[in-house]
């Protein structure tokens, strides 16, 4: 039988928000359900299994969130506007018959000190 080579397979495009609200919608229409029955005593542990459900839709929303909506870089690591960027030297278009002025070689260059 032929495999299916590792660098062939993708990963599954899923909504896990839309899965996971889904879900927790299903076990809020039970709750709702096992609440208007009025059940006996001995069978009271099917709402607590619908709130548990619900619980645990909760922390899967907050634990799938962050994947979804990835945090913004730290300041340090944000790219540079372009508005805000210093072009290389090398993108200054040289003038014909003259030298760029301040540069290590140009004698009359003030000295900072």
């Amino acid at each position: 039988m032929n495999q299916p080579r590792r660098q062939d397979l993708q990963p599954l495009k899923t909504n896990d928000t839309a899965t996971i609200l889904m879900g927790m919608v299903l076990w809020a229409v039970a709750l709702v359900v096992l609440l208007l029955l009025g059940l006996d005593p001995e069978d009271r542990w099917w709402i607590w299994t619908c709130v548990s459900g619900l619980g645990l839709g909760v922390f899967g929303l907050w634990y799938v969130r962050p994947r979804h909506h990835p945090a913004p870089l730290p300041a340090a690591e944000e790219p540079l506007e372009p508005a805000t960027a210093v072009p290389p030297a090398s993108h200054v278009p040289p003038v014909p018959g003259r030298e760029p002025t301040g540069t290590a070689e140009d004698p009359n260059r003030p000295v900072n000190g």
